[in-house]
């Protein structure tokens, strides 16, 4: 009896330590759609910082043709002072302000020389023209190297943030790959291009869809099936923006790159007075738009693991509507 109290002693701790038991497939589903959404988000936000990162390489790159083209006029004057130099060289006598202006050392000049020691007029106006030059270079240096450090900061965050969308997506992947095929294709559910284009079949526009308006449902449309990608602006694939943006493009409107930057594009509409065409937005902060087709259907570039789909307009929490 004891021998048996003592195993049954030593049996117990174990049964009350077994495993967690692995999470459902609608735990994981739940999960890996929160992944998603926040990747989207992220992706965003990256799209956001890509923007500015190319406006600042574009403005530095302004600031550096035009650096490069005064410090080409600053040596033009220095040739043209240099020979002046020469020829008073030859005559016994170097202007000193004319010497200064050689050593590179214009604030110097200005300092210690002044323009009352020129030999004459014509040199002095010279003088007066390089020291102003002279000046803009030194001034338009600081603002490239400003705005190369600026650029700099840019890609950093740049950086970071496709990090952050990149790590969401892994952990996703991480979680459906530990799902059995049949659980993994439950969670995704059908979104092959060939069903997104199928579920498409034989919806048409509600109501006026004429001119430009036409022709974004008619981009729209046609890339019902592609896939979903993040940052991306087609013609092969898209992220949420990408695709409003391009549509909008085809029927000659300029849009901003970004969800929430849309948002201020255009004339904000009531829920009830929604046209075909109209950009239809999503999540307190934006950070999702589609394109409205009518019969109470949006169509849009979903998330990471599906394509451009046409779905119910309250798939999502519904924010509002704009008509740029």
């Amino acid at each position: 009896m004891l021998g048996a109290a003592a195993g049954a002693a030593v049996l117990l701790p174990a049964t009350g330590a077994t495993a967690e038991p692995a999470p459902g497939t609608a735990q994981v589903k739940a999960r890996v759609d929160g992944l998603y959404e926040e990747a989207e988000a992220a992706t965003e936000q990256y799209n956001k910082l890509d923007e500015q990162a190319r406006r600042l390489q574009d403005e530095a790159g302004r600031l550096q043709d035009r650096l490069a083209r005064q410090q080409e006029k600053v040596l033009q004057y220095r040739e043209t002072l240099g020979a002046l130099a020469a020829e008073q060289y030859r005559s016994g006598s170097i202007d000193p302000g004319v010497r200064l202006v050689l050593s590179s050392s214009p604030d110097e000049y200005l300092q210690q020389a002044g323009l009352q020691t020129l030999a004459g007029d014509q040199q002095a106006e010279a003088l007066r023209d390089a020291l102003r030059l002279q000046r803009s270079v030194d001034q338009e240096r600081a603002e490239t190297a400003a705005k190369l450090a600026e650029l700099e900061q840019a890609r950093s965050a740049l950086g970071a943030k496709k990090a952050e969308v990149q790590a969401k997506l892994g952990e996703a992947n991480r979680l459906l790959s530990g799902l059995k095929a049949a659980d993994r294709a439950r969670v995704l559910g059908d979104d092959s291009p060939a069903a997104s284009r199928s579920s498409a079949r034989g919806e048409t526009y509600d109501g006026p869809a004429t001119g430009r308006t036409k022709a974004i449902l008619d981009y729209a449309y046609a890339q019902i099936g592609k896939p979903y990608q993040w940052g991306a602006e087609g013609p092969n694939s898209f992220d949420c923006s990408g695709l409003t943006q391009m549509a909008y493009r085809a029927g000659g409107v300029s849009l901003p790159r970004v969800t929430q930057d849309q948002w201020n594009a255009g004339r904000h509409v009531a829920r009830a007075d929604l046209q075909p065409g109209d950009l239809v937005f999503y999540y307190n902060d934006l950070h999702h738009v589609g394109i409205y087709v009518g019969n109470g259907k949006l169509l849009h570039a979903p998330r990471t693991g599906k394509n451009v789909q046409i779905v119910d307009l309250d798939v999502m929490p519904y924010v509002g509507a704009v008509r740029p």
